[in-house]
């Protein structure tokens, strides 16, 4: 698209409106956006700045501050508030050239893996309306799968851009922490959530992710996170790649295990050494990453909440609901969950200095229908802990991830996996999910979506 405006072989308001016609097909039925800033990008597009994106149209998870504009992140709780600026990561694409289009919808408070408010209400999934596309990022990921966006910027702390990704068929980034600034994200990314907590990039492709993330990264002194170095890109030609088929005992359904076995097929295809990968030391991993997720956070949504009861949403409370009457934290138990959350990392970094490289499920079921909470694998039924298992160790550990589309299920749904690498190398997991996709070959969009270009 950027290419397109440069060559004159469309303007950037031929591209605008394209997506708001795309946007007005498909999104009665999706509702991914709590706002579309149609008259505002049109504007833009007539004169865009020039830089790798110019011209190209781009959405925003409301998490992300847009100045002038609130940032409700899903819930009544933020209703009256106004952005005094624009995040790092909308400045940096704005800087780019890119056209702010609209802002997508998410879960109260990020709190979920369901979008769905009291302010925008539910959004669903192009490739089947009664399914979820995930969250926390789940509007982002619905407009960009239904052509109603080329791509844009989600968050993840617990795979909340890699679950919609996933459920929707597109790509998504969950980068290290501090290598896409979080300046300007509600909940704010700080200590000790942005231990979890990141801004990263969503698109169709791999390559537009790249794209995206080559424009996003960089120091920013305001992220406490923030590295003010470049990383050199690992030679990546026969790396080996450790296969991870499910999370320890974990069973995943059938669709999920073929992916993730087709993956490993064309990679090996490719000529990466593919072995298969059991780590040690893991077992803790989701009851400490969940410490620091949700029951952490209980003692602040009590007091937020406090008096407003009704007015909360379920996504925002499920989590909450089922810890709330447990003491609140002591500061002795944060210092030992920090602690064995280091002693985690450590252990599994040093395994990963062999194998480099993780290639493992997303979720162990593609997208489910709203509201369900147990799961057939065809060997036992989890629950949505357990599926999500695979997603939340590498947010306690603070590694990159990569999630590429691979299949579409028997029952007509996106599969796809995730690269999973050492801290730092998201060049190096672009680079390998370049080449899967490549080998892969074009990949689907929903049934009824018409992309907007």
């Amino acid at each position: 698209m950027a290419a397109g405006v440069a060559m004159g072989t469309f303007s950037a308001v031929e591209l605008v409106r394209a997506h708001l016609d795309a946007i007005e097909r498909n999104n009665p039925h999706i509702n991914a956006f709590v706002r579309i800033y149609a008259d505002q990008a049109l504007a833009t597009a007539a004169h865009p700045a020039e830089g790798p994106l110019s011209g190209v149209p781009v959405t925003v998870k409301d998490s992300f501050d847009i100045a002038g504009e609130p940032t409700l992140c899903g819930s009544k709780f933020r209703l009256g508030h106004r952005a005094d600026r624009d995040s790092t990561s909308v400045a940096r694409l704005r800087a780019a050239g890119a056209i702010v289009l609209a802002k997508t919808n998410c879960p109260e408070m990020l709190a979920n893996y369901e979008t769905d408010n009291h302010i925008a209400g539910r959004t669903n999934n192009p490739w089947d309306i009664h399914r979820t596309p995930g969250g926390s990022s789940g509007g982002e990921s619905a407009a960009i799968a239904a052509g109603m966006s080329p791509g844009g910027i989600g968050s993840d702390g617990g795979g909340s851009i890699r679950l919609p990704a996933h459920f929707t068929g597109i790509a998504g980034l969950k980068p290290t922490p501090g290598r896409v600034p979080a300046t300007g994200h509600y909940p704010a990314i700080h200590h000790p959530g942005g231990l979890l907590g990141v801004g990263g990039p969503m698109a169709r492709t791999v390559g537009d992710v790249r794209l995206l993330f080559d424009v996003l990264r960089g120091h920013d002194p305001h992220d406490p996170f923030s590295m003010p170095f470049s990383i050199p890109e690992r030679a990546v030609r026969g790396t080996r790649i450790g296969v991870m088929e499910q999370f320890g005992g974990v069973p995943v359904d059938a669709a999920t295990r073929d992916a993730v076995g087709s993956a490993a097929s064309l990679l090996r295809g490719l000529g990466f050494a593919i072995d298969v990968w059991d780590p040690r030391g893991l077992e803790r991993a989701p009851n400490v990453w969940s410490f620091f997720f949700s029951e952490l956070a209980v003692p602040f949504t009590r007091e937020m909440i406090a008096g407003r009861e009704s007015e909360a949403h379920w996504t925002g409370t499920e989590f909450y609901d089922l810890l709330k009457d447990r003491p609140d934290p002591t500061g002795k138990h944060v210092v030992e969950q920090l602690a064995a959350r280091d002693a985690i990392r450590g252990v599994i970094l040093d395994q990963m200095e062999d194998v480099p490289v993780v290639l493992s499920p997303v979720c162990a079921t593609p997208a489910f229908r709203h509201r369900q909470r147990r799961f057939a694998t065809g060997t036992k039924e989890i629950g949505l802990f357990q599926a999500n298992m695979p997603l939340t160790w590498v947010n306690l550990l603070g590694l990159p991830s990569l999630v590429v589309p691979i299949m579409v299920s028997p029952e007509g749904l996106p599969v796809g996996v995730q690269l999973i690498g050492k801290p730092w190398e998201e060049e190096t997991l672009l680079a390998i999910g370049e080449w899967l996709e490549e080998a892969r070959g074009p990949f689907p969009a929903p049934p009824d979506a018409t992309p907007g270009s």
